[in-house]
């Protein structure tokens, strides 16, 4: 049975996926972008919580989900490299004035984090 903290984290990034969307169909593509990231921290936290793995920032959980679950073969590198993106394209959007992302990242962007969310239900579901 999964935890009411990774059942929260969950649900955190369903809804940070929900608002990127809302935020991409209506030109807000920086914060798309930031609420795409926070999906999929939300998520690799879970896995990582369900695993009893607590980390102290997002830089921890971002290497913690690489050494627990991609190097292990648990989950698909394609899913570090789509966190990692995201973190970075994530630090500009928030940090960055001059940063204007296109649509098409945003977009991209935000397409991973719902494929990420997916991918990482289905190893929680494979971790019962």
């Amino acid at each position: 049975m999964v935890s009411e903290e990774v059942q929260i984290l969950l649900k955190d990034a369903h809804e940070s996926l929900d608002a990127a969307k809302i935020l991409l169909e209506r030109g807000f593509y920086r914060d798309a972008i930031s609420r795409a990231y926070y999906a999929m921290f939300y998520a690799a936290s879970a896995l990582l919580r369900a695993r009893g793995i607590v980390t102290k920032s997002h830089r921890g959980v971002i290497a913690k989900f690489g050494l627990e679950f991609v190097n292990t073969g648990v989950v698909e590198k394609y899913y570090a490299k789509a966190l990692s993106l995201a973190e970075t394209s994530r630090e500009k959007a928030d940090y960055d004035p001059t940063y204007r992302p296109s649509e098409e990242e945003a977009e991209s962007i935000v397409e991973d984090a719902e494929h990420f969310i997916e991918r990482i239900e289905k190893a929680l579901e494979e971790m019962k």
